[in-house]
């Protein structure tokens, strides 16, 4: 394995420097991935350019440094499957920055930002992917469509999980439905309450911005209408208004009898 003993002192500084700079001011549409401990190996992930077949895509490329960098230039290949005139199918880039228009006074920058341009302007007269070259040529739509077949295949951006992640008011929201869930628990109007999962509120929210359904409001989470809500809690206090109706009667009642008593 290549490690940083393997270059120059001097270059390892001049590398370092770049890569610090690339790191706090990265290209557009370009994201280095450092390795501390080996410089001669550099990873970037390049986006696909708008307006291009490879657009909505994420190219992992790599370049390797030779003993003799920067005097020799580095050798380029994309680790993710792309197809492109100028790109084998090995991954190695072919591009005359690299070869025979390399200058030392060249950065890694300048190199990058020439593979980026790379998927916006292909040479198809210098092709390594034969048919890429061709169709390019021939039936430009042909071309753009296995182009972006291969983007939608393997150069698909990861995608940060959201598991675990709830909002306060999500959150709050549940727990008071469970709260009057339990506070209506003893009468016939609710007996049942459905709590949804978290899962189906962004679906929720999607349908409402195509005009599908509407998203409830805090007066009907968990399923529970403001009518329900309404019904249910009537239902809890018309037992405690009953049981004073029949006190009353009662001692209405009592009160008739101790008066026929006195008759």
């Amino acid at each position: 394995m290549a490690t940083n003993e393997n270059l120059p002192p001097n270059v390892i500084r001049q590398l370092a420097k770049e890569l610090k700079n690339l790191d706090e001011t990265p290209p557009e549409g370009i994201k280095v991935v450092v390795n501390e401990d080996d410089f001669s190996t550099i990873f970037a992930d390049i986006e696909g350019p708008a307006g291009t077949p490879y657009e909505n895509g994420v190219f992992r490329m790599k370049l390797t440094l030779s003993k003799d960098f920067p005097n020799s230039p580095p050798k380029g290949y994309f680790q993710t499957k792309i197809f492109h005139p100028n790109v084998a199918n090995n991954g190695e880039i072919c591009v005359n920055t690299l070869k025979k228009d390399w200058n030392p006074s060249l950065g890694l920058r300048h190199v990058l930002l020439v593979v980026r341009c790379l998927l916006i302007e292909p040479f198809p007269e210098s092709a390594l992917n034969e048919q890429a070259g061709k169709l390019l040529l021939e039936n430009y739509e042909e071309y753009a469509r296995h182009a972006r077949l291969y983007t939608g295949i393997h150069a698909k951006p990861k995608q940060k999980s959201k598991t675990g992640a709830i909002s306060e008011s999500t959150a709050l929201n549940i727990d008071s439905t469970k709260n009057f869930a339990q506070n209506a628990g003893d009468t016939n109007t609710c007996s049942t309450v459905t709590v949804p999962s978290t899962n189906s509120l962004p679906a929720l929210a999607e349908q409402a911005c195509k005009g599908g359904t509407s998203v409830p409001d805090q007066s009907a989470v968990g399923g529970l209408t403001t009518e329900t809500a309404v019904n249910a809690s009537t239902a809890v206090q018309k037992p405690v208004g009953g049981a004073t109706k029949v006190l009353a009667d009662k001692k209405k009642i009592d009160a008739r009898k101790k008066s026929l008593k006195r008759l």
